[in-house]
């Protein structure tokens, strides 16, 4: 589908942003059958970006909706990434995960195959267009957006703030963005060296206590380095004279660069917003949580927002759920959010305070690699090991948690799947779910392959929302289908989208 220039007076959703978090939840909602449009400020793809991996948590959530092998294709798979000081860590150790490897793929890379996919889902894309402003009332909002031609008015029922740390959707809706300000930079350089051998892929320590980190690039290389001085305005551009200054300063020895493609400055802001929901505005990406770079996780994250709302928001915009469910949204991701914070900053920290965290990043470092420790840790880094709130805190192990790997979990359409043991699962709970058939899948399993249970229901972003107890009778199961998926579906009923 082409990218329009004009638009219809009214959509289901309107997504402020095309990054990943905006373009993921655009593919969600249509995916459901929910009118979606998408504005992007820029009127092109930028031709540069600062992450450059998709992770083990994010490939699993792809794989969900029959994704990962469109990314998986474009990059290699590495099973060890950059943790603390020189530490790697060991991402085969990991157990919670189909994928237990990093991906090496451009962020703008990413954002393709994700406009790709939009479009194959009727998603309209409006580049070009920025959002400047809106007013909600009972029914609605009304969106006033600055467009190439001229001012347009957009009307749509939610929308989704995924615009970025300096979100416009954030700050028009008043929720605040807490959080502690940059105080430490660094500079990333994509660049060409006269001498390619004069930097190994890898850390690189100079003899001052500086060092750079060194990825290489299809014809150059990604250089990062601290920035011990940055200039009073920060968001002053980085020049080439600036790099080569700190670059060396870091080295202790001239390094020469040939050529520079694209220089950036970056800081350590933590910040969470305040809340992800304000009556029909969402947040989602970095529109509702910035971060230390540590770990690279920021598309990754994005994904994981969006993937956790999508799903839900397109059950609601469609009459099938009450609004209450999008409440868990802000639940689940606020919290996981809190966890990002936590992990990036004490990364960021330990990266900064030379050595007198030295002794602790060695200790860190041998818990990354070690038999015992290695998996668990780097499940906790990349989020693999989230689990959401459980409506049972004492129930069983895989409530709030993704399904296991091992389990046949498909959720192409976007819907639930109730996994049955084919032999112990009790007909009031398949009887059950019948009327949510639209909904939900009724998935038969080998029998014993759902340990100490006998059903389990997965919501459409792979999280286990219901664990059969013993003795299930029906009635348990519907509480659980109406928790998840709103009441069950009546004869002659239309979605509100239709």
């Amino acid at each position: 589908m082409p990218d329009a220039t004009t638009a219809d007076a009214h959509t289901d959703v309107l997504v402020a942003g095309a990054g990943p978090a905006g373009l993921m939840l655009a593919c969600e909602l249509a995916l459901a059958g929910v009118s979606t449009t998408v504005l992007e400020r820029n009127p092109s793809p930028p031709g540069f970006c600062r992450g450059f991996n998709l992770n083990a948590r994010s490939l699993d959530l792809l794989d969900l909706r029959g994704l990962a092998d469109r990314f998986l294709v474009e990059g290699p798979t590495l099973p060890a990434t950059a943790f603390v000081g020189t530490a790697a860590l060991d991402l085969a150790a990991m157990r919670r995960t189909r994928h237990p490897y990093v991906l090496g793929i451009a962020q703008t890379r990413v954002e393709e195959l994700l406009t790709e996919r939009a479009r194959e889902l009727g998603v309209r894309m409006l580049r070009g267009h920025r959002l400047t402003g809106f007013r909600e009332d009972d029914e609605g909002i009304t969106a006033d957006v600055r467009a190439p031609d001229g001012p347009l008015r957009l009307r749509c029922r939610w929308l989704a703030g995924c615009d970025g740390g300096r979100s416009t959707v954030r700050k028009r809706a008043g929720i605040a963005f807490p959080g502690t300000p940059a105080r430490r930079f660094t500079l990333l350089g994509d660049v060409v060296l006269a001498d390619p051998a004069a930097l190994p892929f890898g850390p690189t320590a100079g003899p001052d206590g500086g060092s750079v980190f060194v990825i290489p690039r299809p014809g150059y290389v990604r250089l990062v380095t601290a920035e011990p001085d940055p200039p009073e305005d920060r968001d002053a551009p980085v020049t080439p004279a600036r790099f080569q200054k700190v670059l060396d300063r870091a080295l202790g020895r001239r390094v020469e660069i040939a050529g520079f493609r694209w220089l950036t400055r970056f800081g350590d802001a933590a910040r969470l917003a305040e809340r992800l929901r304000a009556g029909r505005v969402l947040l989602a990406g970095d529109a509702a949580h910035v971060h230390p770079p540590a770990g690279a996780v920021g598309v990754n994250a994005a994904i994981d927002d969006a993937m956790n709302l999508g799903w839900k928001l397109a059950l609601v915009a469609r009459g099938r759920a009450p609004e209450r469910l999008l409440e868990s949204y802000h639940t689940e991701r606020h919290a996981a959010g809190a966890r990002l914070l936590r992990d990036t900053r004490a990364q960021a920290l330990l990266a900064a305070e030379g050595e007198r965290l030295a002794p602790l990043r060695d200790l860190l470092g041998e818990l990354a690699t070690a038999a015992d420790t290695a998996g668990p840790l780097a499940e906790t880094v990349t989020g693999v090991n989230t689990r959401y709130p459980a409506h049972d805190p004492h129930g069983h192990p895989w409530e709030g948690r993704m399904v296991p790997a091992g389990l046949p979990v498909t959720a192409r359409n976007g819907g639930g799947v109730l996994l049955l043991d084919d032999a112990t699962a009790p007909a009031a709970v398949r009887e059950a779910a019948a009327p949510w058939a639209d909904r939900v899948t009724v998935t038969a399993v080998r029998p014993g392959a759902l340990p100490d249970t006998s059903a389990v229901l997965v919501r459409p972003d792979g999280h286990v929302g219901w664990v059969a107890p013993p003795g299930t009778a029906g009635g348990a199961a519907r509480s659980a289908l109406e928790r998840w998926f709103g009441p069950p579906a009546e004869p002659g009923h239309h979605d509100v989208a239709d």
